[in-house]
C-alpha cells in the first residue's frame, strides 16, 4: 500500500510539472519565437519552414526520443518519461484548438519572457528529482549525465545550445539575444531548484546525553545516526559525538529536542544536496 501511495504522489506531481511546462511553452514560448533549446525549441526553429503546426512537430521530435529514452535509461524511467510526453504533447494539441495564439499574450516582452523561463524550468526541475524528464533533448541530456562526468544541467545546456544559435539565424538578432539569455537562465534555474530539492543537513552533535538523542533519531524523525566517544580538549570530560543527516524540517524538531534535553550540547549543521546511501539518493 505504501509502494502504491509513492506512486500516486510520483506521478501528481509529475502531471503538475506537464502542465506547468505546457502552460509557460505555448502561452509564452510559442508566440514570442522564443527557443531556449530543447524539441519545443526546435520546434520554434523549424516551424516557418514545414507545413505543420510547433505542437505537430514536438509530438513527433518526443515520439522520436523516447524511443531512445527507453533503449538507454530503462523502462521504469522510460514509463515515466513516455507519460510525460504523451500527456505534455496532447495538451499541447488541446491547447491549440481551444486556445489558437496568433500573438503573443502582452506586449511585454520582458514579462512574457520571464515566465517563459520560469514555468519550463521548474517544470523540468521536479521532473528531474522524480527521475524523469519532459521528454525530447532532456532525454539526450539524461543519457549524458548517466554515461559521463556532467551533471544535469551542463548536459542540458550543452545540448539545447545549438538550437539556440540556429534560433539567431532563423529569426532576428533580438529574438535570438532574448534565447540565448533564456537559455543562461533556464539552466541556472533548473540547477538552483535541483539543489533546494535534494537539500539535506548534516549534523554534528557534541553532547553528554547521547541517548535520548539518538532514540528521537531513530523513532520520531525515522533516521539513523552513528556515535562515538570522545574527549574535550580543555575540560578533559568524556563526550559523545553524534553524526546524523536529516531534512530541514527534521532538524528544526531535532534542534528544539537537543535544547530540551541537553543544554550543554553543542551542534554544528552544514547544507549537502548530494547525500548518497539507503534512505537517500542512490549510488550513480
Amino acid at each position: 500500500m505504501k509502494k502504491y501511495g509513492r506512486t500516486i504522489r510520483e506521478y501528481v506531481i509529475i502531471t503538475v510539472a506537464v502542465i506547468l511546462m505546457d502552460i509557460g511553452i505555448y502561452v509564452f514560448k510559442f508566440p514570442n519565437h522564443f527557443s531556449f533549446g530543447g524539441i519545443s525549441g526546435l520546434a520554434v526553429v523549424i516551424t516557418p519552414f514545414l507545413p505543420f503546426t510547433a505542437s505537430q512537430i514536438n509530438l513527433f521530435f518526443n515520439t522520436v526520443l523516447l524511443v531512445v529514452g527507453f533503449l538507454f535509461l530503462g523502462r521504469d524511467f522510460g514509463f515515466k518519461t513516455a507519460y510525460v510526453t504523451v500527456v505534455s504533447s496532447l495538451l499541447l494539441n488541446v491547447m491549440e484548438a481551444l486556445f489558437p495564439m496568433s500573438a503573443p499574450l502582452t506586449n511585454e516582452t520582458m514579462l512574457e519572457l520571464l515566465y517563459a523561463i520560469a514555468l519550463p524550468a521548474m517544470a523540468s526541475a521536479l521532473l528531474f528529482y522524480e527521475d524523469t524528464c519532459g521528454g525530447g533533448t532532456d532525454i539526450i541530456a539524461m543519457i549524458l549525465r548517466k554515461h559521463s562526468t556532467m551533471d544535469i544541467s551542463a548536459a542540458l545546456m550543452a545540448v539545447d545550445a545549438l538550437i539556440v544559435v540556429a534560433a539567431c539565424f532563423v529569426f532576428d538578432i533580438r529574438t535570438g539575444l532574448f534565447s540565448v539569455f533564456g537559455l543562461l537562465a533556464k539552466t541556472l534555474l533548473i540547477d538552483k531548484a535541483i539543489e533546494r530539492m535534494k537539500m539535506n543537513k548534516y549534523l554534528t552533535i557534541i553532547c553528554s546525553k547521547p541517548e535520548p538523542i539518538c532514540d528521537f533519531i531513530m523513532n520520531e524523525l525515522h533516521r539513523s545516526a552513528t556515535f562515538y566517544h570522545a574527549e574535550g580538549a580543555y575540560t578533559h570530560k568524556d563526550r559523545s559525538v553524534i553524526l546524523t543527516v536529516v531534512g530541514p524540517k527534521q532538524a528544526v524538531l531535532l534542534e528544539r529536542y537537543i535544547q530540551q534535553v541537553d543544554e550543554g550540547a553543542f551542534l554544528m549543521a552544514m547544507k549537502s544536496s548530494e547525500i548518497m546511501g539507503k534512505g537517500f539518493k542512490r549510488f550513480i
